[in-house]
C-alpha cells in the first residue's frame, strides 16, 4: 500500500513523516499566519512547506533540528510571498492576548497600545520584524531564531534589542505625544 511503502527504500513512510512533522506543524501555520495575515494564505502556506519536507523526505535526518528547517522554509516561502505581492508590511495579531477580565475602557486602551505598537513595528526592517515575531510572539529560542534567520545568535540578540529599543522609543514618545 502507498501509505508504508518506502520512498527508494531508504526515505521514511508516510505515517513516519506524520509522527515527525505533528509536533511543530501548528507552529509552522502560526508563523504564517503572523507574517500573510491570512488564514487562507497560511494553510497553503502550510501545506507548502509540508510538501515541501516530503519531497526532501530521504535527507530529513540529516538535519540536526527538523523544526528549525521547516521554519527557515515557513520564512522563505512567506517572505518570497509577501514579495511577490509587493506587500512590505508584517502585521503583529494580538487577539489572542486580550486579557478577557479586564474593563471595556481597560480592553480599549489595551487595543490602542497594541495599534500603536503595530504601526511601529511596521516599520522596522523586515529582519528585525520577523525576529520580534519569532521570539515575542511565538516564544522561539535564540538558537532556533539563529538558524532559521542564518545569523549567529549574538547577531539576533542585537537586533532584537534594537528592534525592542525602537518599539519602546516610539511608544515612549506617542504616549507623551511628542514632549520628551
Amino acid at each position: 500500500m502507498l501509505l508504508t511503502r518506502r520512498v527508494k527504500n531508504y526515505g521514511m513512510n508516510q505515517n513516519e513523516f506524520v509522527q515527525r512533522v505533528n509536533p511543530f506543524k501548528d507552529k509552522v501555520f502560526r508563523l504564517a499566519k503572523r507574517l500573510l495575515l491570512s488564514t487562507e494564505e497560511a494553510e497553503d502556506a502550510t501545506q507548502e512547506v509540508l510538501v515541501k519536507l516530503w519531497r526532501k523526505n530521504e535527507t530529513l535526518d540529516s538535519y540536526s533540528s527538523l523544526e528549525a528547517f521547516a521554519m527557515t522554509i515557513t520564512k522563505n516561502y512567506c517572505l518570497d510571498k509577501l514579495k511577490s505581492k509587493n506587500s512590505n508590511h508584517l502585521k503583529v495579531v494580538v487577539e489572542d492576548y486580550a486579557d478577557k477580565s479586564a474593563s471595556a475602557y481597560q480592553k480599549a486602551e489595551d487595543m490602542d497600545s497594541w495599534s500603536w505598537v503595530e504601526k511601529c513595528i511596521d516599520r522596522l526592517p523586515e529582519q528585525q520584524r520577523v525576529i520580534i515575531q519569532m521570539r515575542d510572539i511565538e516564544q522561539c529560542e535564540f538558537e532556533a531564531i539563529a538558524k532559521v534567520l542564518e545569523m549567529n545568535e549574538t547577531a539576533v540578540r542585537v537586533a532584537l534589542s534594537r528592534a525592542r529599543k525602537t518599539v519602546r522609543e516610539f511608544m515612549i514618545k506617542t504616549h507623551n505625544h511628542g514632549i520628551e
